[in-house]
């Protein structure tokens, strides 16, 4: 017998659940093209894309997911031979180095492991001992989805700036974006890349990248950006297909158009609170299962957390073997332990990530918590007692921030 039935829950960082009012803006006939109401809401789509991002920067939306906005990125703000520095902070850090490299860029990786944020100290030591400037742009993730670690990019930025580097800081936050506190112009951000799928609520399809005017100076000497990645004609071109290389994705833009209503409507702090306590209350249900089992979570302090995503560990091959049966008997997936380790590592099957980014409430995250609780009793995964009642006492705390 099943308790699956019924909706189920895909509690991945990534798609994250697309909430109805999304999905209804989305289920209609498609529009003209060419003028009318597609085409007069985008000066305000624009306008909202860089209010989320609490910036004045440029914006360019690509039909592509989160790896074709690295390739954007990168494509716009490097000559072939050009170096740049990655700091990284796990699978997805490393994964953008790669991508670099593949398309003619020299990378340095500062590789900061999988259980630890970015260190501002080492990360200026190294662009000091840069002495002739040669490295150009530092590349980071805000959030790396897979080790869920969280890097503070106000502090990258004044190492940079300590180091009297010229670099520009460059920023994956498709993790982090409309889930965790980001200050494109506070922080001195040069390029964020984004995607739908994740704390923007929509379908997987569109990549978003803000650039600062010193990024968009920058491009001009690339010889790696081709029509299609071309930022500067999608951000500023006057023709309407020019913003899309061609036909625009109609559906994924009234989609992300609602996306955008709900997180204003519900007040872009406050999104970032709820979604603070929620992590937190994932986080005290770990804290309690790890005190008497082979239970923890991937980074140690708070601080370096993210708020969208939480990685963690159950020795014993217990992470795969929860993963299954929460799917098969409680409709509940949970995401892999993406780049923790290798297939062939006996610990491969110990890592797991629950995800708590985007169209997300307390009933839902404490619904997956107590399923992950029945699991773990009929799996005899031996584990701590008190886990939901921790939960509950964050949410009751601050369920009202």
């Amino acid at each position: 017998m099943t308790l699956a039935n019924g909706r189920r829950y895909l509690a991945i960082p990534g798609p994250s659940v697309v909430p109805d009012r999304v999905l209804a803006a989305m289920h209609r006939a498609a529009p003209n093209i060419y003028h009318g109401e597609l085409i007069d809401m985008m000066p305000a789509l624009f306008d909202d894309l860089r209010r989320v991002a609490h910036g004045t920067a440029n914006v360019a939306i690509y039909i592509a997911n989160g790896h074709g906005g690295w390739e954007a990125v990168i494509a716009n703000l490097f000559a072939r031979g050009d170096k740049a520095l990655v700091a990284s902070t796990g699978r997805f850090g490393s994964a953008w180095a790669e991508a670099a490299g593949q398309m003619g860029v020299a990378v340095d990786v500062l590789d900061f492991g999988k259980r630890s944020a970015i260190d501002p100290a080492r990360l200026a030591e190294t662009l000091a001992a840069d002495r002739a400037h040669v490295i150009r742009a530092v590349l980071m993730t805000h959030v790396d989805t897979a080790s869920s670690a969280r890097s503070d990019i106000k502090a990258v930025r004044a190492a940079i700036d300590a180091a009297g580097h010229p670099a520009l800081l460059a920023v994956d936050a498709i993790a982090s974006l409309g889930c965790d506190r980001l200050l494109f112009d506070a922080w001195g951000i040069d390029v964020v890349v984004s995607a739908s799928q994740k704390g923007l609520m929509t379908p997987p399809g569109l990549s978003i990248v803000w650039f600062s005017d010193k990024a968009r100076l920058a491009s001009e000497r690339s010889d790696l950006v081709t029509p299609y990645w071309d930022w500067n004609l999608r951000s500023s071109s006057p023709e309407f297909y020019r913003k899309f290389a061609g036909t625009a994705p109609t559906h994924h833009l009234y989609g992300l158009r609602q996306a955008l209503d709900m997180i204003f409507e519900e007040g872009l702090e406050q999104v970032w609170a709820r979604h603070r306590t929620l992590a937190r209350s994932v986080w005290a249900a770990f804290d309690a299962w790890g005190r008497d089992g082979d239970i923890e979570l991937n980074i140690v302090g708070t601080a370096g957390r993210s708020h969208a995503v939480t990685a963690a560990r159950i020795g014993g091959g217990g992470a795969t073997r929860l993963r299954a049966w929460l799917e098969h008997n409680a409709g509940v997936t949970l995401g892999i332990g993406l780049g923790m380790a290798e297939p062939s590592d006996p610990t491969y099957d110990d890592f797991l990530r629950v995800a708590h980014m985007g169209h997300v409430n307390a009933h839902m995250t404490l619904g997956a918590l107590a399923a992950m609780e029945a699991g773990l009793q009929a799996l005899a995964i031996p584990h701590g007692t008190g886990a939901l009642d921790a939960a509950a006492s964050v949410i009751a705390a601050h369920g009202g921030d």
